[in-house]
């Protein structure tokens, strides 16, 4: 299935930075956006976005979620799940229900949402399923062990289903947007982003707006599928 010029496209986590980010973006780009909201409130959304509950913590939220969009549309184009929490500790002090609660929305809220999306993807004949995962999931990341963890498994759950789905042409990718000014770095020490910014090759951090850009390109593309893209200037060891 060819990408279209309007898709209809279901985001999780769109209450984020990075969550609304997507929605302007896609929606600017005249896509027909179900903006997955759960534990807070809804902004004014822009034309060509909707509302909808979306907890992925919830196999049946993620059903009706699902259902909204074929029942409104009669299709779903793509699925992007931002959704995200972190609860950083180092080990001694890493607690079991915190480790539960990131793996819980990281990991488990992705594969709940795949099992309600990717069949009919699948069945409309391709369309692209998209993850956000992170820096840490690949190197690692002092304190935040469980975050990290959840993040490398979303790499190997979301490489697998671009194995299993490829026959369907069902495109599935992980975008790792880099430390973003957003509420779930806002806590941090202002010497912790100053590290991250240094850290790149170019001296900051990466910008929402900017990844929503490139999501909204990956969207267009027919040929790619099975890929991790990371979005700001840290280059990676290659093993």
């Amino acid at each position: 299935m060819n990408p279209v010029s309007s898709q209809v496209i279901l985001i999780s986590g769109a209450a984020g930075g990075l969550g609304q980010a997507l929605v302007a973006e896609l929606a600017g780009a005249g896509h027909r956006v179900l903006a997955g909201w759960h534990h807070a409130s809804v902004p004014p959304l822009p034309d060509g976005a909707e509302p909808v509950a979306l907890d992925v913590t919830s196999q049946a939220s993620c059903d009706a979620a699902a259902g909204r969009a074929l029942e409104r549309w009669g299709r779903l184009d793509a699925v992007i799940h931002a959704a995200g929490i972190t609860r950083d500790a180092v080990l001694a002090r890493q607690r079991s229900d915190d480790w539960d609660a990131v793996f819980a929305v990281n990991l488990d809220g992705a594969r709940r949402l795949g099992r309600a999306t990717l069949p009919h993807l699948a069945a409309q004949g391709g369309g692209h399923w998209i993850g956000i995962g992170s820096h840490a999931g690949i190197a690692g990341s002092a304190g935040q062990t469980a975050y990290a963890a959840s993040k490398a498994a979303l790499e190997g759950l979301l490489r697998s289903w671009a194995r299993e789905f490829a026959p369907d042409d069902v495109r599935v990718n992980t975008v790792l947007p880099g430390v973003l000014p957003t509420a779930m770095t806002a806590a941090l020490d202002p010497a912790m982003m100053r590290s991250y910014a240094e850290a790149n090759l170019l001296g900051r951090i990466n910008d929402p707006a900017e990844v929503a850009r490139f999501v909204a390109f990956l969207l267009t593309t027919a040929n790619i599928s099975g890929q991790s893209f990371a979005l700001d200037s840290r280059i990676h060891r290659w093993a």
